[in-house]
């Protein structure tokens, strides 16, 4: 129905144009005395009809194909911005602005010239000149653009009273965070940054930054995606958050642990390999996986609850249930209870670095 209605109308355009040439040609001297045709009032109206119905005729047939086109057209520009970041379209557009704007200025004495083609060929070559300048420059210098933000920001607080000033721009002890591949393409870094249970420092060396822009480079599509998610991450907690991010080049043999030796700082990690490494050498870590462990409700032995028992266990007879946080319930005895929501009292918890295990079994 849609696409009838906008046939219909693509149509009326076409009639419009129609209507619009004919004008154009009836009003135009220089076209009938070239041709050598006087018009009269009845061949007007002729040019009139003809003209209208023809063109009307062709965007009507044609439409389809519009259609066609306006979708290929949209599906290569959408496959195209796929990638772009919203921070690069926003420099893109204002920069463009302020270049259109800069053309104006210019063009104003282009229009002095007394040869008219020549003013217009150069205010048409300025125009398409300064747009793209201003479209592509602050683009390529996102990362200026944003460090300089940045610092004017770090000057404003400094020169803000002490005692105004918010606790995460305060500068003095505070260990540094040293942030891994896996814990920034998880994710969780910015939420928790956010709430302010971290002081900065964060530190982030350049070998991560590589490794996040090999992987988003993979050719494998989750790979690609996670490594972009890792960039869009460190791009949001360096513009939107009030904490303090360093980048470090100081490799020191690439290595996540030395590195934090070397600054007698804490690696932020939910690697668990990662996590074990470094406590063997000395290096404290900060575990995102076992901050979310530590913050989940405490269930003790004897407590009862209802859980819904979603599917079978891997042994004969248990079933297994989950807390709204993903924590896993184990119920002995409790296969036939599957699809119900049933009361169980638990009977011991499991601890792991990779989560927590709840044993249960159903109430008599």
């Amino acid at each position: 129905m849609i696409q009838k209605i906008l046939r219909v109308s693509f149509g009326i355009v076409g009639i419009l144009v129609g209507m619009a040439l004919a004008n154009v040609l009836v009003t135009n001297t220089w076209i009938l005395r070239n041709l050598e045709i006087t018009l009269t009032p009845e061949l007007e109206v002729i040019l009139y009809a003809a003209l209208i119905v023809l063109f009307g005729l062709i965007f009507f047939i044609l439409f389809p194909l519009m259609l066609k086109g306006v979708k290929k057209l949209s599906k290569v520009v959408e496959t195209s911005m796929e990638n772009v970041r919203l921070i690069d379209i926003g420099l893109g557009i204002g920069g463009l602005v302020i270049g259109l704007v800069i053309a104006m200025l210019i063009s104003f004495a282009f229009s002095q010239i007394p040869i008219p083609w020549i003013g217009g060929l150069l205010t048409i070559s300025i125009y398409i000149v300064l747009g793209y300048i201003g479209f592509s420059l602050p683009i390529k210098k996102r990362e200026d653009i944003l460090q300089a933000f940045q610092n004017d920001k770090r000057e404003k607080d400094a020169n803000v009273p002490v005692g105004q000033k918010r606790p995460a721009k305060k500068k003095g002890a505070a260990i540094p965070k040293l942030l891994d591949t896996s814990v920034i393409i998880d994710g969780r870094i910015f939420d928790i940054c956010k709430t302010g249970f971290i002081e900065g420092p964060l530190v982030i060396p350049v070998f991560v930054l590589n490794e996040l822009q090999l992987i988003s480079d993979s050719s494998d599509e989750l790979k690609r995606n996670r490594g972009r998610r890792g960039l869009d991450i460190l791009n949001k907690i360096q513009t939107d958050l009030e904490i303090e991010v360093q980048i470090t080049e100081d490799e020191v043999d690439s290595k996540l642990v030395k590195l934090g030796k070397s600054t007698k700082g804490k690696i932020l990690t939910n690697d668990y390999n990662l996590n074990k490494v470094a406590t063997v050498q000395g290096v404290d870590v900060l575990n995102i996986n076992e901050l979310a462990n530590a913050v989940k409700p405490i269930v003790l032995p004897g407590e009862e609850m209802k859980v819904l028992l979603v599917k079978g266990g891997k042994e004969n007879g248990q079933a297994v249930a989950y807390l709204d946080d993903g924590t896993m319930i184990v119920v002995e005895n409790g296969k036939k209870y599957i699809g119900t929501t049933t009361a169980v009292i638990v009977t011991s918890i499991l601890q792991t670095a990779a989560g927590r295990m709840i044993f249960a079994k159903p109430k008599k």
